[in-house]
């Protein structure tokens, strides 16, 4: 069904096991999402950011290098604005202040791949994820820990007195934004006819653009929703904002529209209700795992 797909279980910190495996692959497009994310654990654990997010990230753009594709894009995140106080982030604004160790390290990995783009005519683009959701999210995320807690009858943690404002992304739209992106590949040159507002390099073939609708909400009125699609009211127990967690974000959009024609737009009440459909089949299939294992060792 699928015999145009191949897969490599590779540590992308082991640069010779990388090649071994892709150094005689000739794609077009290289889309590079592997990362260590997480705003928080970067707190707990930085050591694995920099090996995950920097020299993960540079064994790539070494076999960017190599295979010379004709577009080559990079997830970056929203946590490099870090401190900045314009809103809404455009692409073009200054990112000198990250407030998280994750949001230095995806700062970074943007920074190596514009040199890599100077130094050998890579076109590479660089998008910047706004809080993504939806089935199969990442279980860290507040969504699938709040449908797992209250579906347990467990009280959630609800930090910055749920006032923190976050410009959520649904999965469905960033992949569609992702699928456009793929075919507009920056060219060198390109800056002396760029509009006002296109982040595009003055000296490679380089972008970054921002993917998410443009569309702030507080932290408590996502949880308003997600109460109102389970139908059950949530325990909640407030905390003070994490350091290192901003207080708000919200994207500039028009970068990603002017460029594909495409802005998310999912709403936020039909994203949830899709992840709350998932979720509870996903919890189902787990219980049922879990309960034929049981019975498997209990015989």
């Amino acid at each position: 069904m699928f015999d145009r797909f191949s897969f490599a279980k590779v540590d992308l910190v082991d640069y010779e096991d990388l090649m071994r495996e892709l150094g005689d692959f000739a794609p077009d497009i290289v889309l590079h999402l592997a990362a260590q994310a997480g705003v928080r654990y970067a707190l707990e654990a930085p050591r694995e950011y920099v090996s995950s997010n920097l020299i993960g990230t540079f064994n790539v753009l070494e076999l960017v290098r190599e295979l010379q594709p004709r577009h080559t894009l990079v997830a970056s995140s929203s946590s490099v604005y870090g401190g900045n106080a314009v809103q809404p982030y455009a692409e073009v604004d200054r990112t000198d202040f990250p407030m998280s160790f994750y949001g230095a390290t995806k700062k970074a990995t943007e920074d190596m791949s514009h040199s890599y783009s100077h130094l050998y005519d890579l076109p590479i683009t660089c998008f910047r994820f706004f809080t993504v959701y939806g089935p199969w999210g990442r279980p860290d995320m507040a969504l699938f820990k709040f449908a797992d807690l209250i579906t347990s009858g467990q009280p959630i943690e609800v930090y910055g007195d749920g006032l923190m404002k976050r410009d959520f992304t649904y999965i469905d739209d960033l992949v569609e934004a992702i699928s456009r992106l793929a075919t507009v590949s920056p060219r060198a040159g390109e800056y002396a006819l760029s509009a006002s507002g296109d982040s595009i390099s003055p000296v490679a073939p380089w972008r970054t653009v921002n993917i998410s609708g443009g569309r702030p909400i507080e932290l408590r009125k996502f949880i308003e929703i997600l109460e109102d699609v389970m139908g059950t009211t949530a325990q909640k127990i407030f905390k003070a904002r994490p350091n290192g967690d901003v207080p708000e974000t919200f994207a500039d959009y028009r970068l990603l529209e002017s460029l594909t024609g495409f802005r998310p737009g999912t709403r936020l009440e039909d994203g949830i209700s899709a992840f709350v459909d998932w979720h509870s089949r996903y919890r189902g299939s787990q219980d049922a795992s879990r309960s034929l294992e049981a019975n498997i060792l209990g015989a």
